[in-house]
């Protein structure tokens, strides 16, 4: 009995209020209606009601510091629903930060030091945390201010790129230091990877309209050329026909006769 009291108690003086007001609970004279399906414009709280009514559906509040507050005619148990899986996804997007871990030891040369801060940059620059570590084997354990030492200069020249969130603290056998991403870094590489995108993409289209350029150049050159051999085909004289044999005998008679003109001029002209 008491349990079923106190569970009446929780509904009654435990509800949770509503993160926006609806309906009747708006308590203004007038509202700017917005919205699919209704005459957008400044109407009286009455108006809404009735026009959201009309459709089956609720008059929300959504933005109550405006002047006169903007309303919207929606299903506020659906817009209910839709605002806490926003929250929700945005909430799991943030716990979501991918974690990259670096480990060195107590006596890391200066090649694999500058190849792991190199490494380290990267993951910063990509939004990732970075959770570096001095690994001490044995006795190394000794070394744990050079191991400290170590963490603090990779901090230091992680600067411009990431920033410390946790000091380098010893567990264990190993010592950790926490470096997060700077936004200003991320942002950064994001514009650097916009202008690579933008460079690759120009340099694209210069090569296509010079490889253009070529082609119409080179079809430029073979209509020339094409044009150069029709006029000489035109202005070519054509090949004298070969006479048939009938053609031939005629030739021969003219020649005779000419011949035998020839002389008898030749005669006359003697006596």
């Amino acid at each position: 009995m008491n349990k079923n009291n106190n569970n009446n108690n929780q509904r009654r003086g435990g509800r949770q209020e509503e993160p926006y007001r609806i309906n009747h609970h708006i308590k203004v004279p007038e509202i700017r209606l917005v919205g699919e399906n209704v005459v957008q414009g400044v109407y009286t709280v009455q108006q809404g009601i009735a026009f959201a009514k009309e459709q089956q559906l609720d008059l929300v509040e959504i933005s109550p510091k405006a002047e006169p507050p903007v309303c919207k005619i929606i299903d506020y148990s659906k817009f209910k629903y839709e605002q806490k899986r926003k929250l929700k996804e945005s909430k799991a997007n943030a716990q979501k930060a991918v974690m990259k871990e670096i480990r060195f030891g107590p006596t890391t040369d200066d090649h694999d030091f500058e190849f792991k801060l190199n490494h380290a940059k990267n993951f910063l620059q990509e939004g990732s945390k970075v959770r570096a570590y001095v690994q001490f084997v044995g006795r190394a354990i000794v070394y744990k201010e050079r191991g400290e030492k170590l963490l603090l200069n990779f901090a230091q020249k992680l600067e411009e790129v990431g920033k410390v969130e946790q000091m380098p603290v010893l567990e264990g056998k190993r010592m950790f230091i926490m470096i997060n991403p700077k936004a200003s870094a991320v942002s950064k590489k994001d514009k650097d990877e916009q202008r690579e995108k933008e460079k690759i993409e120009k340099d694209k289209e210069e090569k296509e309209k010079i490889e253009q350029l070529k082609a119409m150049q080179e079809q430029g050159s073979e209509t020339q050329n094409q044009t150069e051999n029709t006029e000489m085909v035109e202005n070519a004289e054509p090949e004298p026909k070969k006479l048939t044999a009938k053609e031939k005998q005629e030739l021969n008679k003219l020649k005779k006769k000419n011949q035998a003109n020839n002389s008898n001029e030749f005669d006359v002209n003697k006596i």
